[in-house]
This record gives structure tokens, C-alpha cells and sequence, in this order.
């Protein structure tokens, strides 16, 4: 049975995305017709749908175009990367859900009259003195251990690093989520994530190679701390990092 086709007023309709912004995915190569009739007409199968809709999610993240058609047609597996905008949509929904929380009490504090607590006032953004006392646990221990120099946020640091942090969270998560359910038919979806994660962070100001991540996880296995805060996740995660690092990269480093 063939699939149904839908002109491109007809997906402006079931997406609510305007006919105009269509045209434009089209012309830049972001979502293409599956063809174009005797008439000139687009028409878009199920599959277009489908893409449409991933894009709309990673607009929901305000990736940019550009890059969200890098990713896509980069990573084309679908729920590979479904699974991986659901984390970051999800860790977006809580830091969102806090700032209302937060605007909630300041509009009662002011309808009542009362002063608003400074340390409730400012929940949900994240600043840089909180990132530094994140991080003052780590940073002792590669000072003492290695010798190595603190790491100091500065205040123009803070929306890089919360966007890192939200991707990390939500890489780790995935990561996690595939060892707990002992998937073994893995190691595509795996190294899909990694990929994902890499091109994230290369993108996001935190320039790394897939040798640099590889090199960063032998140190993760070697360093208790570290170690540590990874099993802390899920029992067997980091080795499992470890493993499943695409294979061609291993092989040039072994």
C-alpha cells in the first residue's frame, strides 16, 4: 500500500507550522519533498513527517537551523535521537518549572505586601558562585592529587556551562538508561549518543575530539573520583563508556 501524501498546506495544517517557513526548510535542504508533482505541487509522506517533527523538537531547544540539519543528517537514526531530545526537553521542563516557582512566590510576596526571601529570588538561575561551589569538591581533588590549577567560573560562563551541564545530564541518562535495560544489540545506538554528545559540546564552546573523549574516559577509569561519581549513575557505566567508544578511534589509539 502506498503512503499517503500530504500537499504542503496540508502539513502547515497538522503541524501549525506556516507554509512560508516550509518553503524555507526546503530551500536550505532542512526538509525536503519526498517529490514534487506534474503541477509543481509538494508532497511530503509520513517519513517528512516524522522528520518535521524532530525538527520542531530541536527548535523547542533553540538549536539553530543550521545545526539541527547537521545533526539530523548526521545521526539519521530516529529513536536514537528522539530519546535524546526527550532528556534535554525534560531537564529544560524542570530548570522552566523552577523559574515559575520562583516568579509564583515573587508575585505573592508582592500582592501580600511582604518582602521576598534574596535566597528564594533567584531559584532556577544558576550563577556562577553556585557552579564554583558545584565544582569545589572536584577541584580540591585535582589539586591535591594532580596539582593541577582550580577551575573558576566566571559570571560569563554561567549560560555555556548550563547548557553543557543540561546535554551532559541527558547523555549520562541515555547512557545509563541502555545498561540498566541490558540492551546487547547496542552498540550503534551507542555510539550514536557519543557522536550526538561530541558534536554538542563542539558546537557549545567545549571544543573536544572523539581521541580527546576517548583519552578523558581512560582517565575517568583510572581516577577514584571520578570513577566514583560515574558508578554513583549506574554500576558498570563507565566502563561501559569505555567499550562502547567507536571502534575505529580505539584501534588508532591502541
Amino acid at each position: 500500500m502506498n503512503d499517503i501524501l500530504y500537499t504542503v498546506k496540508e502539513v502547515s495544517e497538522l503541524s501549525n507550522v506556516t507554509i512560508k517557513t516550509l518553503h524555507h526548510y526546503h530551500k536550505i535542504g532542512l526538509l525536503l519533498p519526498c517529490k514534487v508533482n506534474e503541477s509543481g505541487y509538494r508532497l511530503y509522506s509520513k517519513k517528512e513527517l516524522e522528520r518535521l517533527q524532530q525538527i520542531l523538537f530541536y527548535r523547542e531547544l533553540d538549536i539553530p537551523l543550521d545545526e539541527i540539519k547537521k545533526l539530523m543528517d548526521d545521526h539519521s537514526e530516529r529513536l536514537s535521537i528522539l530519546l535524546h531530545q526527550e532528556k534535554l526537553l525534560l531537564a529544560r521542563r524542570t530548570r522552566l518549572d523552577t523559574i515559575i516557582h520562583t516568579i509564583g512566590k515573587s508575585i505573592s510576596s508582592l500582592m501580600r505586601g511582604e518582602t521576598m526571601d534574596e535566597k528564594d529570588m533567584f531559584k532556577g538561575f544558576a550563577n556562577a558562585e553556585e557552579w564554583n561551589e558545584a565544582l569545589s569538591g572536584q577541584n580540591e581533588h585535582l589539586q591535591a592529587t594532580y596539582d593541577m590549577e582550580p577551575f573558576q567560573v566566571e559570571q560569563t560562563d554561567v549560560e555555556r556551562l548550563n547548557n553543557q551541564a543540561t546535554e551532559a545530564a541527558a547523555f549520562m541518562g541515555e547512557m545509563a538508561r541502555c545498561l540498566q535495560a541490558g540492551i546487547t544489540h547496542d552498540d550503534e545506538q551507542t555510539e550514536s549518543l557519543i557522536r550526538n554528545h561530541l558534536d554538542f559540546l563542539n558546537k557549545h564552546g567545549h571544543k573536544i575530539s572523539a581521541e580527546d573523549f576517548v583519552a578523558q574516559t581512560r582517565f575517568f577509569l583510572s581516577d577514584e573520583f571520578h570513577l566514583r561519581m560515574l558508578e554513583d549513575q549506574q554500576t558498570g557505566l563507565c566502563t561501559r563508556l569505555r567499550r562502547r567508544l567507536p571502534a575505529q578511534i580505539l584501534k588508532q589509539l591502541a
